[in-house]
């Protein structure tokens, strides 16, 4: 019976995970550079969704600083939507531990 019981916590686990990762789809975080100059948004899964520039710092001369700016964005973003992935499906799969399976 308690094999039983495994799969029926596992069957129901998947399930749970499943609403996890398309909650995640619809969920966004932004990462920012520049005091908010440039803001990357970015899926719960970790999509690309916009870039925002401000336009004060659309400039030719300013050209190597947005280029940095645009990567500390996109990697701030890619940070926090890794983050928030980890958290919501750590609900799901830290359950797995009670069922004895060590994760």
């Amino acid at each position: 019976m308690k094999i039983n019981n495994m799969m029926k916590q596992a069957q129901k686990m998947q399930a749970q995970m499943l609403q996890v990762q398309e909650k995640l789809a619809e969920e966004r975080v932004e990462g920012n550079a520049g005091g908010g100059m440039v803001k990357a948004v970015f899926s719960g899964q970790g999509d690309l969704i916009e870039i925002r520039i401000d336009p004060e710092v659309i400039k030719a001369e300013e050209a190597e600083m947005l280029e940095d700016l645009i990567t500390v964005a996109v990697n701030d973003g890619l940070k926090k939507s890794r983050e928030l992935a980890g958290e919501r499906m750590g609900v799901v799969t830290g359950a797995l531990g009670s069922l004895g399976l060590g994760f």
